[in-house]
């Protein structure tokens, strides 16, 4: 009797490990996604955010979940990024929502608007005011998701060929300027040429164009553009604190075992947090090298700052009152904003301003 009691019971234990064992392997199945980038492998900071997020979705998950980073031009160029992903051509891009503003302008919020939100409030807004949730309840119309996935920190106003001194100097001037800005821009009197990162060398070499902004001295080095217009800008008004994000699709993202998602989701935000962070540690030698290859560092007349200031503004009440989805978002973004500089000029803006004095003093 004991022996057919124990038989029994290896047998009942045998059918219920068959039982568990499929459930298991289904809970880790072995997946294999392609992600397009928006920017070219040179560009090691923002590319590098891609490999960052597949290196760290491939460790957690023992290798079961494999990313693939890919270039622009590879399997889709930037530009068709964000549809790719929505038709499910591939599954993942690493980009930035603003090149989509052909598509709604409503695109741009996702990434910055001029005269918007610092990098540090950009991500107390999507995380923890709603702008992210937000975002992807505009998203899920054209079946995408997202996940911020790094920052810039304010960015350079560009190089010109030419200096700048008035709002008339921008008169028919050609420069390569995306998203929301080239609108502003424009209302200056600015000539907006989209542009993608690897062709800005030789139009402003041919003369095609007559300025181009990028991100920073750490990229703007590695593309050479102080070898073709020398006269360096600051600050970029149209990008404060830039976000770039993965974007993925709805279906597939729906799709994930909820391990994956949350390895998703860790891994884009050690990417959020690593992209900026390396920007801010090599851009301060990048500028010194460029001054010192002759690029000529001048900041924008108060008159250009003023000038685009207003007409920025101006075209947000304009997409306010003819685009809902554009006005739920501004909305949020604008009082979120109000609030972020009421505290930032009390403490922030104190000890950096004493900071920046006490170091020019030595």
């Amino acid at each position: 009797m004991k022996r057919r009691t124990f038989l029994q019971a290896a047998t009942v234990g045998a059918a219920a490990g068959s039982v568990a064992m499929p459930a298991i392997a289904q809970s880790s199945p072995e997946i294999r996604w392609r992600l397009t980038s928006g920017f070219p492998k040179s560009l090691d900071t923002l590319f590098g955010g891609g490999e960052l997020l597949a290196k760290y979705v491939s460790e957690a998950t023992d290798g079961k979940f494999q990313i693939q980073p890919f270039a622009p031009g590879e399997i889709v160029g930037t530009p068709q990024a964000a549809d790719a992903v929505g038709n499910g051509t591939v599954e993942m891009a690493h980009t930035c929502s603003y090149y989509y503003v052909g598509k709604d302008p409503t695109f741009a919020i996702g990434t910055n608007l001029p005269f918007g939100l610092n990098s540090r409030q950009t991500n107390a807004w999507l995380y923890h005011g709603d702008g992210n949730g937000l975002l992807n309840e505009f998203y899920a119309r054209y079946n995408l998701f997202a996940l911020p996935a790094g920052n810039t920190g304010a960015q350079m106003g560009g190089w010109f060929r030419k200096e700048i001194k008035t709002v008339q100097d921008l008169s028919g001037l050609k420069m390569r300027i995306a998203g929301l800005a080239g609108q502003i821009m424009a209302k200056l009197g600015v000539v907006p040429q989209q542009i993608a990162g690897g062709d800005l060398y030789p139009s402003l070499e041919r003369g095609t164009i007559d300025a181009a902004e990028w991100v920073a001295p750490y990229d703007d080095e590695k593309l050479g553009l102080n070898k073709v217009a020398p006269y360096y800008y600051y600050p970029g008004f149209w990008e404060g604190g830039p976000a770039i994000h993965f974007f993925i699709n709805l279906e597939k993202w729906n799709s994930l075992p909820k391990s994956y998602q949350a390895a998703l989701q860790a891994a884009a935000g050690y990417a959020n947090v690593d992209t900026q962070a390396k920007y801010d540690a090599r851009n301060p030698a990048a500028l010194r090298r460029l001054i010192g290859a002759g690029a000529q560092l001048r900041p924008f007349p108060q008159e250009i700052m003023e000038s685009a200031y207003k007409a920025a503004h101006e075209i947000y009440d304009e997409l306010s009152a003819s685009n809902p989805a554009f006005k739920k978002l501004y909305d949020s973004y604008k009082a979120f904003r109000g609030e972020e500089y009421l505290w930032f000029q009390v403490a922030e803006y104190a000890y950096d301003n004493f900071m920046i004095r006490a170091r020019s003093r030595g």
